[in-house]
Order: C-alpha cells, then sequence, then structure tokens
C-alpha cells in the first residue's frame, strides 16, 4: 500500500508542477513578446539496484515555444516588431546581455532608451542615450532618428542603432525572469539582416484556448491521484479493523 501511495503522491506532485507551467503562461497571454513554454512527462527509474522495474513520473520544461506571436498595429514610433527569429538587445540587472521580442519601448526622465520593463536598450556602443527631442523614429534596421528639441521638423538626425541579433532556438534558453540568453552564456553578435517593424508589437504566441484545455486535463489528473491516495487509506483502514477483530 505505501507503494501505490508513494507513486500517487509522486504524480499528484508532478501534475502540480505542470499546472504551473501552463498557469504561468496563461498568465501571460498579454504580455508583449513572451514565449510559452513546453511541458512534458516522462518515466524516471527509482534509485537503486533492486528496483528495476520500478519508475515514477516527473514533469520537466523541454524548452521554449519560440514562433512568432501575432502582430498588432499600435501606430507608436517607439513600439517596434522584431521579424523572423530576431531579438532586441538589453541589459538585465546584473548588467549582462540579455534579448528580447518586447518592442514597447521607452525613454526615460534621463534620455536613455529602455524597454517596457526598464531593461535598458543595447546600441553600437552600449546603452542608448538620447538628448531632448520633438519626434523620433526607428528604421528598419533599427537605426534611431531623431528631431532635437525646438527644430523646425526638417533637421532629422541619425544617432544611435539597436543592437539586434538572431540565433537558432535551439541555441537559446528562456530565464525565469522571461528573458531569452544563450545555453553557452555567450554574447551574440549583431546580425545586419534583422529588421524590425515601427508601430506594431508582437503579442504573445501563447494559445489561450489550448492552456485553458490542458489545465482541465491537468485537474482531472491530479483529482485522480488524489482519488487512489484516499483508496490507500480506506484499505489500510479495513485492514486495521480487521486485525483488530482478530
Amino acid at each position: 500500500m505505501d507503494r501505490a501511495l508513494y507513486l500517487a503522491m509522486s504524480g499528484g506532485t508532478q501534475v502540480m508542477n505542470a499546472q504551473a507551467i501552463h498557469a504561468n503562461n496563461l498568465a501571460n497571454v498579454s504580455t508583449t513578446g513572451f514565449r510559452a513554454d513546453f511541458e512534458q512527462a516522462r518515466s524516471m527509474q527509482v534509485n537503486g539496484d533492486y528496483y528495476p522495474s520500478r519508475v515514477y513520473a516527473m514533469t520537466e520544461n523541454p524548452g521554449t515555444n519560440f514562433e512568432m506571436g501575432p502582430l498588432q498595429q499600435t501606430g507608436r514610433s517607439m513600439d517596434v516588431a522584431v521579424q523572423e527569429n530576431g531579438f532586441i538587445t538589453a541589459l538585465d540587472a546584473s548588467g549582462q546581455e540579455v534579448y528580447t521580442r518586447a518592442g514597447d519601448l521607452q525613454l526615460t526622465v534621463s534620455g536613455q532608451l529602455v524597454t517596457g520593463t526598464g531593461l535598458p536598450v543595447v546600441g553600437m556602443t552600449g546603452p542608448i542615450f538620447l538628448p531632448p527631442l520633438d519626434d523620433l523614429s526607428i528604421s528598419e534596421d533599427g537605426t534611431i532618428s531623431i528631431i532635437p528639441q525646438g527644430g523646425d521638423g526638417t533637421q532629422i538626425t541619425a544617432l544611435n542603432r539597436i543592437k539586434l541579433v538572431s540565433a537558432e532556438p535551439e541555441s537559446l534558453t528562456k530565464g525565469e525572469d522571461g528573458l531569452i540568453r544563450t545555453k553557452d552564456g555567450q554574447m551574440l553578435l549583431a546580425d545586419n539582416n534583422v529588421q524590425v517593424m515601427s508601430g506594431f508589437l508582437e503579442s504573445s504566441n501563447v494559445n489561450a484556448v489550448e492552456e485553458m484545455t490542458n489545465i482541465m486535463e491537468l485537474s482531472r489528473r491530479f483529482e485522480m491521484n488524489i482519488k487512489v491516495m484516499n483508496t490507500v487509506r480506506e484499505n489500510e483502514n479495513a485492514s486495521a479493523r480487521i486485525l483488530e477483530s482478530n
């Protein structure tokens, strides 16, 4: 009975882990540029030389869905959607390069270009700082042009260029902060072939209906594991009563 209880308990725990992955995907269905996580379960053999046939289930995150999400037109000049396998380069809290598809760019009061979550956007020589301006535009190759504050509208100046990179999905990994990094920890070089679309944002690639369906299915699996544990408890109580009657 203890074996059945262990299997049901471990199964329920792994179902909860799978629920967490799908719940996180669903919670980010409206997050700009979010990449959904995959989830799968596989059998793992119990450690030891005397249990070759005993296995338990383990939930794992085998990777991330890097397919492009739908584009949403915003008309805002500082919103950009990265095409194909490209990414915008930014800096995380530790100053290391990270990569994102979230193109909802902002300007701080000091003129620094940051992502929607406040991460510094990297240009060709480091973080991007812009002088006071009246207007700003971002071209397909990531070049930032401005009309200086107080200008007559014809003095368009190209000041910097966003560092756009590309990489095969197999070489990338997504951290718990939702940011993309290389698996080997190396920085990616700028790719001149990567293009962006100004006035658009890439939506999350999460399929809300699919995630809800997976969550409902996992809920039924969890209930089945609870029923097994209740059955084991009832059997133990019945066995104890039989022994007491003797």
